[in-house]
């Protein structure tokens, strides 16, 4: 996986932190009242088993997001001992 991507292209077990939104409106004000902002540290904890949604680790609480949704959030892999 490259260094900076879109949180959907994130696999199952790798983290990353939030470096930026690329959206607006209802969707991006729902990504800030999930925790979902510059520097959160985001965990894939899987997928569904037609691959959409997804589970994320954020700030404590499983959620799942469609790929759909999360190809406007911008992450940047996190590398070991962080």
């Amino acid at each position: 996986m490259e260094r900076y991507c879109t949180l959907d292209r994130l696999p199952p077990g790798m983290s990353a932190r939030v470096i930026g939104i690329e959206t607006d409106g209802d969707m991006r004000r729902r990504f800030m009242d999930m925790g979902l902002i510059r520097g959160t540290a985001v965990e894939c904890v899987g997928r569904s088993p037609g691959g959409d949604p997804s589970a994320y680790l954020i700030r404590g609480a499983v959620i799942a997001i469609r790929s759909e949704d999360t190809k406007s959030i911008q992450v940047t892999a996190e590398t070991g001992g962080e």
